[in-house]
């Protein structure tokens, strides 16, 4: 029993090996899974016309409620401080959220229809066909 006890920071020590892992893999998986040529400065300079596109689509009635709710869970994640790559990592630091909100509002437009996009799109033309790019929509329906 007493050697047990004198082992007792392999508890936290193999709890915290093991979330660094999960946590590795996850930032991984979001990489290689990333839509194809999704152009994070593009998304960035577009970032208020999409957060105000996410917070119209989360709220709107006419959406089945599974996009609504993984929506709200999206702006959820935004707004929390804890990340998969920390903010404060250059460039890195917001490519998991970018990618992230990328791959949503991919799955948005072909659940919901594009045409959800455009209705709520708040911004130009111009960032509307930079979206749609970045959604991997054609440039016009």
């Amino acid at each position: 029993m007493d050697g047990m006890l004198d082992q007792w920071w392999m508890i936290p020590v193999s709890a915290g090996a093991a979330l660094v892992i999960v946590w590795l893999a996850l930032a991984l998986a979001l990489w290689l899974f990333k839509p194809d040529e999704v152009g994070i400065a593009d998304m960035l300079r577009l970032l208020p016309d999409v957060l105000r596109l996410l917070k119209r689509l989360a709220s709107d009635p006419t959406l089945p409620r599974r996009i609504r709710v993984v929506l709200a869970g999206l702006l959820i994640f935004l707004a929390s401080p804890i990340d998969l790559i920390p903010d404060f990592i250059p460039v890195l630091g917001y490519a998991d959220d970018v990618i992230l909100t990328a791959l949503v509002l991919r799955w948005v437009a072909r659940t919901a229809g594009p045409q959800a996009l455009a209705t709520h799109w708040p911004g130009t033309p111009v960032g509307l066909a930079a979206l749609r790019r970045l959604c991997g929509l054609p440039e016009s329906e």
